[in-house]
């Protein structure tokens, strides 16, 4: 009986425990949802039903021709193609560079390499604004400005410390007998980081893509500091400029915010599996 009774209070506490828990990310879900449902919800309304008290969540009418009023009234196209090829460009770098020095720290033996490790890590203390002011003095020296090579060519250089350590954690998962087999068959160590740890590696890949995709599509200071000329500006520069010309107009911002967002939503839809995979797997060995 007194087991029973211990196994009942326990089954109790665990199902208090989960109700607690499963409650807490309802709430976090509706508030993290919600401000993406007005948005898409504003983004089909009237003017005149943009701020109606109560909110209006469900439009009638339903206006779709938000949409492509929203892309006229600012060359929208072009700033899509400007993101494009800034957030392609900074993939490949940032994928190829972060992936081989990860590679150095997981795989390789070399006097300092913890202690080199360590300062990349620390990088990550440092905000954004405390190297501003150096390299727009380092890019401006370089005549860079109002070009895209100071928003691509750091990512050639190893692109975040974050990618570097996320990398680095999957690769110390791999056996270290898959490195000794290949090099008895002949690969050189760039050899093995290019055949054998790089296609084993996809999910920790998919999930550097995904922060990097995510962080560029969206970048605005960056670009705001770099950039002069309209032409090249990206599509959060671009949105800015929408909102101070048309500041009225919530229901086209609305419109061409959500049609900005739909890139990153895609690349995460397609590269989930491998994101929550790569996410498990390096807390895995550190």
């Amino acid at each position: 009986m007194a087991i029973r009774s211990i196994s009942g209070s326990q089954s109790r506490s665990r199902a208090v425990k989960l109700t607690f828990i499963y409650f807490a990310l309802a709430v976090g879900m509706v508030v993290v949802i919600m401000p993406f449902l007005w948005m898409v919800s504003t983004s089909l309304k009237t003017p005149a039903s943009v701020f109606k008290i109560p909110t209006v969540w469900i439009p009638d009418p339903v206006v779709w021709a938000n949409y492509p009023n929203s892309m006229t009234v600012l060359p929208f196209w072009r700033y899509i193609l400007n993101t494009a090829q800034i957030t392609f460009l900074a993939v490949v770098g940032a994928t190829f560079s972060g992936s081989l020095a990860a590679f150095s720290f997981a795989r390789l033996r070399w006097r300092g390499r913890n202690f080199m490790f360590v300062l990349v890590l620390a990088t990550l203390m440092l905000p954004f604004q405390v190297i501003m002011i150096p390299q727009f003095i380092l890019f401006r020296s370089l005549q860079w400005l109002d070009t895209y090579l100071p928003l691509v060519v750091p990512a050639f250089f190893g692109g975040s410390a974050f990618n570097i350590f996320l990398l680095r954690q999957y690769f110390m998962t791999i056996s270290p007998e898959l490195d000794d087999a290949a090099i008895i068959d002949g690969c050189n160590r760039f050899g093995v980081y290019w055949r054998i740890i790089l296609p084993l590696s996809k999910a920790a890949l998919m999930t550097v893509i995904i922060f990097i995709v995510q962080n560029r599509w969206q970048s605005f200071l960056v670009p705001l500091i770099y950039l002069f000329d309209q032409k090249k500006y990206t599509l959060a520069l671009g949105l800015r400029l929408f909102q101070d010309q048309y500041t009225t107009d919530w229901e086209l911002m609305m419109a061409a915010a959500t049609v900005s967002m739909l890139p990153v939503l895609l690349v995460f839809y397609f590269g989930q599996r491998y994101f929550i995979q790569g996410v498990v797997f390096t807390g895995v060995k550190g």
